[in-house]
This record gives C-alpha cells, sequence and structure tokens, in this order.
C-alpha cells in the first residue's frame, strides 16, 4: 500500500496516495472512501492522521464527506487538474535533478521516451 517516508508527514504522505490513486483510475469518481477508522487500520497509523488527510482532502475537494461516507469526488475537471499539477510538480523535480548533468534536450527527451516505453512494456 503505502511504504511510508519518515522524513514527510504521513498524512501528506496518505494524500498523495489517495491523489495517485484517484488520477491513475484506481479509484474511480464518486467511489465511496473507506471510512477513517477503517483506512487507519488499514496504514496501520493513527485515527487522527487519516482524519486530518481527509480534512485537507475535504478542503482541495478531491474528497467530499463530513461525518457521512466520504467520496471521491465527482468533478472530472478537478480530477484534471490535479493530474496537471502532479505532473509538472514531477517533471519540475526531475528537471533540477538532472540539471547538473548538463545533457541536452534531445538526450533527455530520448531517454525519457525509451523510460516511458520500458514501463509501457512492464
Amino acid at each position: 500500500m503505502i511504504q511510508f517516508d519518515k522524513r514527510l508527514p504521513v498524512y501528506e504522505q496518505i494524500i498523495d496516495y489517495v491523489k495517485k490513486q484517484i488520477v491513475s483510475g484506481e479509484w474511480e469518481l464518486g467511489r465511496e472512501l473507506p471510512s477513517r477508522r477503517e483506512f487507519a487500520s488499514q496504514l496501520q497509523v493513527n485515527p487522527n492522521t487519516v482524519q486530518r488527510a481527509f480534512r485537507e482532502m475535504e478542503e482541495m475537494g478531491i474528497s467530499t464527506g463530513n461525518n457521512v461516507m466520504s467520496r471521491v469526488t465527482d468533478n472530472p475537471e478537478l480530477i484534471g487538474q490535479l493530474k496537471q499539477e502532479m505532473l509538472q510538480e514531477a517533471i519540475q523535480i526531475f528537471a533540477d535533478s538532472i540539471y547538473p548533468l548538463h545533457v541536452s534536450n534531445e538526450e533527455v527527451m530520448e531517454q525519457l521516451e525509451q523510460a516511458m516505453k520500458r514501463r509501457e512494456g512492464e
């Protein structure tokens, strides 16, 4: 499920996990989310941590629910925006990490295309 990184707040990692599940299509729009206690048990974390993650996701509009069963938003525009934000963040991290290598854009694109083809073949 989630391999927690001790350097980052757990609730943020839970939010990131849920975002990835949604934008990848693993969790469809309108899907009922597990209860906070159930999710905390699955993740083996404190229920208050999951509660904080759910509250943050509700504020972002990613999920709905307040003392009722939470659901993934059914707003496809919001999910599209979320996907674009996640893509931009990943690209910026990638660009920052390869900048010191002083490689050409052409070489980067060639290597990226090869890596994407390998992932598609998995």
